[in-house]
């Protein structure tokens, strides 16, 4: 009998488990702590429970990591991309970025985002989503993670790190509400156990509107960003196939029931592509968004890959063509970011994430 994986269980889920050994319901809370504010690696290492509990809890359980394998850091800016290896031998990547890095432009110095250390997280190994400026999707999809395996990301970057992840960003591998339950699961257990805070935890999706949805229905203070890119459904057809599912007026009128439901600002994510999502008509129709419902928006550089499908000619706009697109939102009062580069030189950058290896 394959033995439950002690760690990407909740406080509820431990108190089942303990009530199963016959045990009382408080070493539910016990294994809680030692395994997400203690941050032990093994069932051993719980020296306040009794060796007979330990003994016991064994029989039907296990603490697993991941395998850390290898990583890379940006001589430029810091951020630091891990390999990491699951149980089955299926491997994921995770980066860290640091302080002061997220961001290009002296807007955005003030912003809580500048200050803190941030890990993003995957949730897939792969992607089912093929959106065509993104490496993940050149992987097909492999299976989606456990809630462990996701939480786990934060804690051994941490352990190699020697630092204190302030700030987790869902934005790896994967398409995160195509594994809603698991991320949710993972995001409370990082408020509840890890000490993150909600307004802290970020969610980015492609738009996949069941997920907008069911998160606004969740009490959770998480923010949501929308990966956006364009406010013309051809063209957003083309880069995100998803949206042949849920086009963009389905879209909007998700994220507007989501803002009625929450009072949350939502970021709208937007990769700037030369000559094609970067027009005055473009800047007209994400004005007119801008006004519906409260939101910043994040100007992405393309980060261009070497396997862009062929049938659109994707260009990455310069930072001059970016500063000066980002100017026109400005002009007509939109909250307006320009995202870094960081880890572009070790792939790490948005939309580079890809396991070479073929694991």
């Amino acid at each position: 009998m394959e033995k439950i994986n002690l760690k990407g269980l909740t406080q509820e889920e431990l108190t089942e488990l303990s009530l199963s050994l016959r045990e009382k319901p408080f070493r539910g809370k016990q294994l809680f702590e030692w395994l997400y504010k203690k941050r032990i690696d093994s069932i051993d290492s719980m020296t306040t429970l009794s060796k007979a509990f330990r003994d016991k809890l064994k029989t039907k359980a296990e603490i697993c990591n991941l395998k850390f394998v290898t990583s890379y850091q940006s001589s430029i800016d810091g951020t630091t991309k891990y390999l990491f290896e699951l149980k089955d031998g299926k491997q994921i990547e995770s980066v860290l970025i640091p302080p002061r890095t997220a961001f290009y432009d002296n807007k955005s110095l003030k912003l809580d985002e500048q200050k803190r250390l941030t890990v993003c997280v995957s949730t897939q190994v792969g992607c089912p989503l093929d959106c065509i400026f993104c490496a993940t999707g050149t992987m097909g999809y492999k299976r989606n993670l456990i809630t462990g395996e996701i939480i786990d990301q934060v804690i051994q970057i941490e352990k190699i790190s020697q630092k204190k992840i302030t700030n987790i960003v869902f934005m790896g591998m994967g398409e995160p509400f195509l594994n809603y339950d698991n991320v949710i699961d993972a995001i409370r257990i990082f408020i509840d156990g890890m000490n993150i805070a909600a307004r802290r935890i970020t969610i980015s999706t492609a738009g996949w509107i069941d997920g907008i949805l069911k998160l606004a229905n969740e009490n959770l203070k998480v923010k949501l960003a929308i990966s956006l890119h364009t406010l013309k459904d051809e063209l957003r057809n083309m880069l995100i196939p998803l949206n042949r599912k849920y086009n963009l007026s389905k879209l909007l009128s998700a994220i507007s029931h989501y803002y009625e439901r929450t009072k949350l600002r939502v970021t709208y994510e937007y990769i700037v592509f030369k000559g094609l999502n970067d027009q005055d008509d473009d800047v007209k129709l994400l004005t007119k968004l801008a006004r519906k419902v409260p939101c910043k928006i994040n100007l992405i550089p393309f980060h261009s890959i070497s396997f862009v499908k062929p049938g659109i000619d994707l260009k990455p706009a310069t930072m001059e063509e970016i500063e000066l697109f980002a100017q026109k939102l400005r002009a007509n009062h939109l909250t307006v970011f320009i995202r870094s580069s960081a880890g572009e030189d070790i792939t790490a950058a948005c939309g580079q994430l890809a396991i070479k290896s073929g694991k």
